[in-house]
């Protein structure tokens, strides 16, 4: 479940991602497969082949894509969630979901 993100937010993500923009979203996260994480940031394409290049850019591998018939995406967490904020511009989640300590 998604946490601590507007509606608005939210909808933002959708848009630009349905638009075939690499779209970016953090949020609070629980699963406890990963008890240790409490973020995750979604990065989003309708375009599965931009959305794959761009992830060739960290090392993302193809497999890791959650195939879904919109905003198929990539989840990401942990120290490699913040080198693509910062990479991304995205530097403010960092700060508002408090990611630069060493639990992430």
């Amino acid at each position: 479940m998604a946490f601590g993100i507007s509606k608005k937010e939210l909808a933002d993500w959708k848009n630009r991602a349905a638009s075939g923009k690499v779209a970016l979203i953090t949020h609070y996260w629980y699963d406890p497969r990963y008890p240790e994480f409490h973020t995750v940031t979604k990065a989003a394409c309708a375009d599965h082949d931009k959305l794959l290049e761009w992830g060739k850019q960290f090392g993302f591998h193809p497999h890791w894509i959650h195939y879904r018939e919109e905003y198929s995406h990539f989840d990401i967490r942990g120290p490699k969630q913040i080198e693509v904020l910062e990479a991304c511009g995205h530097s403010e989640a960092i700060t508002r979901f408090r990611l630069s300590s060493s639990k992430v």
